[in-house]
């Protein structure tokens, strides 16, 4: 480029800082509904994290891949994702206050390129429908939730003779119905409310209490008879797993996801961020209580498992079958069956209204439509579509091709757009403000070469494994 161009976009980062034309106007920015408090965005951003992987993923991998010598892999890529992507999408999305359509065009608008808002608005498509993508499939799961927790209520989860196939007859086509739209109606009903009334005041419930009732049940699950067995299968480390690639795939693919690395739902959470917030202190607080509701889940799972001699799975079964049973041998098995059920049901709500709110705020910000309209045409998509995925093979494919080939997309051209494409430097100032200390050098390195790379590396890898997340 040269100097005039160099200038040039040096203006319009001006001009986005300022809340010009490009950057939207100061007008526009004051009706934009925000969060009222940091705690609630931190909380917020945790309920996006936690989630199904924390609880039928992350156990299971913990003890099948090398138990506690699982987590330095893990750790060091938590710590690296947290403080390279899950900063730069916080930041972005408060740059240009906007989500993934209305940030991407401001980018391309930034770099000078020729119809860049169009571009940028189709590219930001890609993460727009994967958030909605894999928010329909995310609803059925949450509506499996929902009918195991009445069936705990009532007693018939108690009574099953067969676990396996009472799950089965959830799980298949048109099986759950009214437990799905359900769901869908709760998560909406909040959404609906708007970002400071709604997502914010219930996350600022659920996750506190969602901690909270799986430390109950690791309490109880601590004095099963054998639950010690579990304990040292899950916590001592198996030193020659890390000399397994796979162990350091996995782990990668686990920090990845469960950080809820998208190129949507962080970004538009942090386009509703005040500019006094510092990102890189909420980044770790998101990173490290993520990282505490996985290692309670697992001290939750794998002991469990372990004092009734069942097998530790992966996936809807370990949740929906697996663990079901733990309950019914345990002794007040239906009484924690109701709690394990209630925190289940409080994370998939959390995570799916980060979700939608995606598809929710472009149908706002790009057709300029009411809130309740934009949630209400997610809504009709959400149950049009998903009420042909609840079988559980149909799902389950539904979900890893969204996770495989379009979510890890979505991330790259994120990071690209903020890291690359907005003028030098601007992705640090951005990510500097709030700050009462200046980030070192290290966060351009890092952000531009090392964390682009790794989610180049994602998408690759994902195909070659079917899947790392």
């Amino acid at each position: 480029m040269t100097v005039r161009d160099d200038n040039l976009v040096a203006e319009e980062a001006r001009a986005i800082e300022a809340g010009s034309e490009t950057g939207g106007s100061p007008e526009e920015h004051k009706q934009r509904d925000s969060w009222t408090s940091r705690t609630g965005f931190i909380l917020a951003c945790v309920g996006s994290a936690v989630g199904m992987a924390n609880i039928w993923l992350f156990p299971y991998r913990v003890a099948q891949l090398g138990g506690a010598a699982f987590l330095i892999p893990y750790l060091i890529f938590v710590l690296l994702l947290g403080f390279t992507g899950v900063i730069g999408e916080m930041s972005f999305g408060r740059a240009t206050g906007a989500g993934p359509m209305g940030a991407f065009a401001k980018a391309m608008e930034m770099r000078g390129v020729k119809n860049g808002r169009v571009i940028g608005k189709i590219i930001g498509l890609i993460p727009t429908l994967g958030s909605l993508a894999i928010a329909i499939g995310y609803a059925v799961v949450l509506g499996w939730a929902c009918n195991y927790l009445v069936a705990s209520l009532d007693g018939e989860l108690m009574a099953q003779t067969d676990m396996g196939a009472f799950f089965g007859a959830i799980a298949s086509d048109f099986g759950n119905v009214g437990f799905h739209l359900l769901g869908l109606a709760i998560t909406f009903i909040i959404m609906i409310l708007g970002v400071s009334r709604g997502i914010e005041k219930v996350n600022k419930v659920l996750m506190p209490t969602f901690f909270v009732l799986f430390v109950i049940i690791a309490i109880r699950v601590a004095t099963l008879p054998g639950a010690a067995a579990g304990y040292e299968y899950l916590l001592i480390p198996r030193w020659e797993a890390l000399l397994n690639p796979t162990t350091w795939v996995y782990a990668l693919g686990q920090a990845f996801f469960s950080l809820s690395l998208a190129g949507c739902g962080t970004l538009v959470y942090g386009s509703y961020l005040k500019e006094d917030v510092d990102v890189v202190s909420s980044a770790r607080n998101v990173a490290i209580f993520d990282t505490i509701a996985g290692l309670v889940a697992a001290c939750v799972v794998v002991p469990g498992v372990f004092a009734f001699g069942l097998d530790v799975s992966s996936g809807p079964p370990l949740l929906f079958i697996t663990l079901a049973q733990v309950f019914q041998e345990m002794p007040f098995g239906s009484v924690f069956a109701v709690i394990l059920f209630v925190a289940v049901v409080f994370a998939a709500i959390t995570s799916l209204m980060n979700l939608f709110e995606a598809p929710v705020e472009a149908l706002q910000a790009q057709l300029g439509l009411p809130r309740a309209a934009s949630v209400g045409i997610v809504a009709v998509a959400a149950v049009a579509v998903g009420l042909f995925l609840e079988g559980g093979s149909t799902v389950s494919e539904w979900m890893d091709v969204i996770s495989i080939y379009v979510i890890p997309v979505g991330a790259f051209l994120a990071a690209v757009m903020f890291f690359w494409v907005c003028p030098k430097g601007f992705a640090k100032k951005q990510a500097e403000l709030g700050r009462e200390k200046p980030l070192g050098n290290w966060f351009t390195f890092m952000t531009r070469y090392v964390f682009v790379g790794i989610t180049a590396v994602v998408i690759v890898l994902g195909i070659f494994y079917g899947g790392i997340g």
